[in-house]
């Protein structure tokens, strides 16, 4: 932040801000812009992609913008982007093909459509921030890798809890500590909440209630911890994580966690219900030497063998300008798998499900994503949660049962398939941003 902020400020002087197209209009992409056009000299979203035209239009205009071209190509979009003139498009490959785009922000929460967007904004030379954690938790490994041998950066993004335990990690490696649990704190886990359940939340707020539902059914968080696990090398210490319900503070759970256990794991992701600061998220870590124990100990932090760090808010699209400056100014990512995958999120019946039944997507009626290692989701042929969507059941699967490859036929022809499939062979490790 303290060099993004200086960075952004030069580019805005030099009148060279930085060009960014935003892929899904929704309620946090509207944020997103809003954010951009006000609070943060240096940048400019420069198109939007949204299939309802009419939610782009509403997103400039939310931001104040009151003119802008409506375009169909890359071609059309490029001429706009050099007359500094905003464009809405509902042509994904406009904005990910066009000369002049700098990165590009994937928010549509889709994983087939969000796989599209990610490999042809790659393939183009765009840098991508993944406001889309479903995509990253399903193939992130391997988008990573058409990335790098692409030059570019992709990453998860600031203010979404992944990202800020990404830089708290960070922090704490790099005061000499070793991490050795990382954890986000919710105030609601109801694995059997519902669109229908959640529609006044939802519209109250002026959201969508299935990305609602996911929130509060548990297979947001377990993405998000997928993710963090993925981008530290941590596994879990049993499927669907501990998930304690703790209403005391953080600090408390220096106490309840074997430092030796932890040890032998390699570090752990988590998540607790209810504790403060909510809705923040936390580091547990050990420190080898007696002299520095001494000195955190003096500092408040207590007599170990864990010490609580924590940041207790994560601002979401407030932040994200942030990671797009980080990658677009200094080839740096807030969050990124190291290679294979160490975590996936696997597919759970939220209710009994009778074969012939095609599954429902992320946050509906049928299903709920827990974590799991990803050795046993390989070795168990478990159905991660971003694939199964309008998965057609050949067998009964009854309430709680994780759901199998063998228990569903894959739709034809998609993506994400393909790339699981390429993913499941990785061998690629890339160091840890402390390393």
């Amino acid at each position: 932040m303290i060099l993004v902020d200086k960075a952004l400020r030069r580019r805005a002087a030099e009148g060279t801000p930085i060009r960014v197209a935003l892929v899904g209009a929704g309620f946090m992409g509207r944020g997103f812009v809003n954010q951009v056009t006000n609070s943060v000299p240096g940048m400019v979203v420069a198109a939007i992609c949204n299939r309802t035209l009419a939610n782009a239009e509403r997103a400039y205009r939310e931001a104040g913008i009151t003119k802008w071209a409506t375009v169909d190509d890359a071609q059309a979009l490029a001429k706009a982007v050099a007359a500094g003139t905003p464009a809405i498009t509902s042509n994904y490959a406009a904005v990910t093909e066009a000369d002049g785009i700098d990165a590009v922000v994937e928010a549509t929460g889709a994983v087939e459509h969000g796989a599209h967007v990610v490999l042809s904004a790659v393939e183009h030379g765009k840098h991508v921030v993944l406001l889309n954690a479903e995509v990253d938790g399903t193939a992130g490994s391997i988008l990573r890798k058409r990335a790098e041998a692409a030059g570019v950066v992709l990453t998860g993004c600031d203010g979404d809890q992944p990202g800020v335990q990404g830089n708290l990690l960070r922090f704490v490696h790099g005061i000499g500590l070793t991490p050795l649990v990382a954890g986000n704190i919710k105030g609601l886990q109801d694995e059997y909440r519902n669109p229908t359940t959640q529609k006044g939340f939802a519209e109250k707020w002026g959201q969508d209630p299935y990305m609602v539902t996911s929130f509060a059914d548990g297979t947001k968080v377990s993405f998000e911890q997928a993710l963090v696990a993925n981008a530290a090398g941590f596994t879990v210490e049993k499927r669907g994580l501990r998930g304690a319900d703790h209403r005391g503070h953080v600090d408390e759970l220096t106490t309840k966690y074997d430092v030796d256990e932890l040890r032998a794991l390699g570090g752990v992701v988590d998540y607790v219900v209810g504790s403060q600061p909510g809705p923040g998220v936390f580091v547990l870590a050990t420190h080898d030497d007696p002299k520095q124990r001494h000195y955190l100990n003096l500092y408040k932090l207590g007599e170990g063998p864990l010490y609580s760090f924590y940041t207790p808010y994560h601002l979401c699209h407030f932040e994200v300008p942030l990671t797009v400056a980080r990658a677009v100014l200094f080839h740096d990512a807030a969050l990124q798998p190291l290679g294979a995958p160490t975590v996936e999120v696997v597919t759970t019946a939220k209710r009994d499900l009778a074969a012939g039944h095609r599954l429902d997507g992320l946050g509906g009626y049928d299903t709920y994503g827990v974590c799991e290692r990803a050795d046993v989701t390989a070795s168990e042929r478990l159905l991660p949660m971003g694939v199964a969507e309008d998965c057609v059941l050949v067998r009964d699967v009854p309430k709680d049962a994780v759901i199998t490859y063998a228990d569903v036929t894959l739709p034809e022809g998609r993506l994400i398939d393909r790339l699981r499939e390429e993913q499941a062979g990785m061998t690629d490790r890339w160091p840890a941003p402390w390393a």
